[in-house]
């Protein structure tokens, strides 16, 4: 990994037609699917691609996922996702990706937990050496960006 404080940014990606629901913007469950084009593309750069799966008989499980939707996608849109590493350990990394309209505003944000999985069980397992190596790379790259305000957010109903 080179060390440079940007998130990792995936390729533009573009809101299809079947995606769109009877509101004429993009359906909430899309969001998931372009947060997850994203992560495939980061997971590939850090080896948990299909080949480790295929190969290596292991692969990541999301545990927990949280979306903010800040802005309505429409047909035809064309987006990017950054994927910032927040914190890891040695079976577990909790992550923050940003949805950006090619027009520069924020459409949606979302936080991830994610574990690391031995197939074999499926069990939560410890990344191997090279693997968590990668990892580490990542964060110490990633470690000197900002923690992104909207991160570790809680869902409730605020009373005063």
């Amino acid at each position: 990994m080179s060390s440079s404080a940007t998130p990792f940014t995936s390729s533009v990606m573009e809101v299809q037609k079947d995606w769109i629901d009877y509101n004429g913007h993009m359906n909430m469950a899309y969001y998931n699917v372009l947060f997850d084009h994203c992560a495939d593309e980061a997971y590939e750069a850090l080896g948990l691609g299909p080949r480790y799966a295929e190969t290596r008989r292991m692969t990541t499980y999301t545990a927990e996922f949280h979306i903010c939707y800040l802005r309505e996608l429409h047909l035809g849109d064309k987006v990017r996702s950054t994927f910032q590493l927040l914190d890891h350990d040695e079976k577990r990394f909790h992550t923050f990706q940003e949805l950006w309209h090619e027009d520069g505003w924020l459409a949606a944000t979302g936080e991830s937990l994610t574990l690391h999985i031995d197939m074999a069980g499926p069990r939560v397992a410890p990344f191997p050496p090279d693997i968590h190596e990668a990892v580490a790379a990542m964060m110490h790259d990633h470690a000197a960006l900002p923690r992104p305000e909207r991160a570790g957010r809680a869902i409730g109903i605020k009373r005063k």
